[in-house]
Parts: C-alpha cells; sequence; structure tokens
C-alpha cells in the first residue's frame, strides 16, 4: 500500500511544523502492538469483555491510514482480521449503502472497523457542551444506542472509523488554542479555558480499546493551560485511568434512568457503573461532569429521573459533587434511524417515537429530525431543572435544550 502523503504547510489540513506526537509522549514511541504508556496489571483492552465489545474479522481501510504508524498499530492488534481495501472511508457501498445491514446493525458495529484519514480539520464554534468542536479522531461507535444521530450520515451500518492521522488533528488543535489565547471571560462551558469537544460524534472510551488517539489527546491538552478537552461517554473504560489529565480533560458521563438505559442504551457500561467510577476518573485528575440525555418522555418519566438523581446524591463522593456540572438534552430523533431501528430494535421506537408529542426539525446538515413540541419540550425542561434543585442541589445545570 502507498504511504501517506507527505506533510505540508499550515493549512486547515496540515500541521505548520510547530510539534508532532514524539513531543507529547513521555516515553519511547509505543511499537506497533500499541503497547500501554505505563506498565503493571494487563490492560482493559486487552480483556475478555473488551474483545466482546469489539471483536474485530474485517477492517475496511484506505491505504494511506493503513500504511500509516498508527495503521500498523491498529492492524497489528487485530492480525486476525481481513483488511480489505477501500478508496474513502466514507463511501462503502458494501456497508453503508446495504439496506440489508440494518438486520446487523449491532454485529458489524462489533466485528468491522474502517481506517481512514481525516481530510477536513474544521474547528466549529459551539458555546453548549464546549465552545469549539474540535475535529474528531473517530466516528461511529461500537454500541448501539437506539437515539444515536451520528448513523444519519452513514445509512445502514456505523461501526467505528478511526482516523489515523491524529498528528495532524493535534497540530490543528494546538495551532488553534495557540491563536486564541488565554480566555477573557467566563462562560457557562467553563470559567477560564477554552473547551474542545474531541468526541461529538464518537465515544473516546470505546476509541481507546482500540488505539492511542484518545491518550494522545488527553496528552495533548494536558500540556495546554488554556484550554480543556471534553467528551460525553456511556461506557467505563479503566485504562483511562492511567493516564495523566492534569485536570484538563473533562468526561462526561451519560445518565438516564436505568431501565431507560436497558431499553435504548444497547451494549453500554450500566448506568450504576457510570456513576460509580465518578470518583476514581477525578482522583486520576480527569474533571468529572454529567450529562442527564436524553430525557425522553414516557409514562412515569418524572419518577424515574427522580429515583436517579437520588442515587447519585447518595453515592457520589463530596469532592464530585464539589466540581460537577451537567448538561440536560431532551430526545431528538429522525425518521430515517426509526426506520434502521425497526428492523433490529422495534421495541426502542415505542418509547422514542412519539408522533403525537413530536415535530419536525431540519438540523444544520439538512436532514429532517423529530423532536418534542415547542411547549411539551419547554415543560419537561423545567421538570428536570426543579427535580434537579429537589434531589441534587450541588448539580450545576450548565445548559438545557
Amino acid at each position: 500500500m502507498p504511504t501517506s502523503r507527505p506533510l505540508g504547510g499550515p493549512t486547515d489540513d496540515e500541521p505548520d511544523g510547530l510539534f508532532d506526537l514524539a513531543e507529547l509522549r513521555t516515553g519511547p514511541t509505543p511499537p506497533s502492538s500499541a503497547a500501554p504508556r505505563t506498565s503493571g496489571k494487563p490492560l482493559f483492552r486487552d480483556s475478555a469483555e473488551a474483545r466482546r465489545m469489539l471483536a474485530v474479522r474485517e477492517i475496511h481501510a484506505e491505504p494511506g491510514a493503513a500504511a500509516s504508524p498508527r495503521g500498523r498499530q491498529i492492524l497489528a492488534a487485530f492480525p486476525d482480521a481481513e483488511v480489505v481495501p477501500v478508496d474513502s472511508h466514507w463511501r462503502i457501498p458494501d456497508l453503508h449503502g446495504n439496506k440489508g445491514n440494518a438486520e446487523r446493525w449491532v454485529r458489524i458495529k462489533s466485528t468491522v472497523l474502517v481506517l481512514g484519514e481525516k481530510k477536513t480539520l474544521t474547528v466549529r464554534p459551539n458555546g453548549r457542551s464546549a465552545d469549539w468542536i474540535a475535529p474528531g479522531a473517530a466516528n461511529g461507535c461500537a454500541m448501539a444506542c437506539a437515539y444515536c444521530y451520528v448513523p444519519r450520515r452513514k445509512g445502514y451500518a456505523n461501526p467505528i472509523t478511526v482516523f489515523t492521522n491524529v498528528d495532524r488533528i493535534i497540530a490543528r488543535l494546538r495551532r488553534h488554542v495557540t491563536e486564541l489565547g488565554p480566555k477573557r471571560e467566563p462562560n457557562q462551558c467553563d470559567p477560564a479555558a477554552w473547551v474542545y469537544d474531541v468526541g461529538e460524534n464518537n465515544d473516546c472510551s470505546v476509541d481507546a480499546l482500540i488505539s492511542e488517539n484518545t491518550a494522545d489527546l488527553v496528552h495533548a491538552f494536558a500540556r495546554w493551560p488554556t484550554a480543556k478537552a471534553s467528551f460525553a461517554t456511556k461506557f467505563v473504560n479503566p485504562d483511562l485511568l492511567l493516564l495523566d489529565p492534569r485536570g484538563r480533560t473533562r468526561i462526561r458521563f451519560s445518565v438516564m434512568p436505568p431501565d431507560d438505559s436497558r431499553l435504548l442504551d444497547i451494549r453500554t457500561s450500566p448506568v450504576e457503573q457510570r456513576i460509580a467510577a465518578a470518583g476514581d476518573f477525578l482522583e486520576a485528575g480527569y474533571e468529572v461532569h454529567f450529562n442527564l440525555s436524553p430525557v425522553v418522555i414516557r409514562p412515569g418519566w418524572e419518577t424515574a429521573w427522580a429515583d436517579l438523581l437520588r442515587h447519585m446524591d447518595d453515592v457520589l463522593p463530596a469532592a464530585v459533587k464539589e466540581q460537577a456540572a451537567a448538561e440536560v438534552i431532551m430526545l431528538t430523533h429522525n425518521r430515517e434511524l426509526h426506520d434502521v431501528n425497526m428492523e433490529w430494535h422495534p421495541r426502542a421506537e415505542d418509547a422514542i417515537w412519539r408522533p403525537e408529542l413530536q415535530q419536525a426539525k431540519r438540523s444544520e446538515n439538512g436532514s429532517l429530525n423529530v423532536r418534542y413540541r415547542n411547549a411539551i419540550k419547554a415543560e419537561a425542561v423545567e421538570t428536570v431543572r426543579r427535580l434537579v434543585t429537589a434531589h441534587a442541589p450541588w448539580l450545576t445545570v450548565r445548559y438545557a435544550f
């Protein structure tokens, strides 16, 4: 396979020569087996539980991605997988355009991986979860949440796509952080640091089972005193506790009532486990926040959320409560995803496809989504705020929508 294209000048798609990944590592460059950064007990990603999550048998790879150092590490980690060359990670007809794959939705997530190179390295303004949306180091997920918005662009299959040129992604972020300088005024994202969401279309905790991309991002932000990384997750990966975030990475554990999660959050860590992990991650040097997300309106939903908040109040350590904040996100759904879900998990649609409560909403990328009607949504948001005040008054709601 051909090698990756050479590095060029300081454009959005190329690094500026200021630094590379070698400068971020505290030790020698990991060998092709993607060895851990720290020694000691075996890594979680090598465990039987992790291999059940990702039993990769087939890797679709752009030639440049497969030939890159990160690509070679990933291929070595899954030596028995068949490697299928592809021209583009976005255009794989057997995956994305094959309607029959909808019935194999979960199996494909666990057995198929895609390797590509991130071509467009745009840093976009946000203002909700973060000040900025970073170019992602991956796209897609091995988990199978029924409401996930990422598959809307991929069609009938949504395996993880790993971008192997993470050095270029980090170089772009460093330039952006440097150009911004210190944050002049506090806002709801953070009082002092520029916050970058590094997991908009992926779950960085799951990605860490595959490669060092998440570790590289955490280590990069640990060196930038004016910025923080941020990502939401529904998966508890103990390997992330071995990193050294130095307070510069915010992990947001997404939580919802356990009964809702068992129906809708397929292949994720149990909600109770996510909550229980908060103290360990804070002790390891992460900032720990929560996503109350998504809020699904169903019979008894108010009682279920009250029970969840009381549980959080009962079990979370005082140190977590002192620094915690949350986002409240009401359910948004999509017609195309509804059709896919009906092929593999129709029970979920009984809860999240509610035309009598929902209205159409055109998204930024032009797709037609559905969300709760304005009055219903406003009332539900206010209800969640009241429940937080009553049962978890220590939890600051950064925003709700």
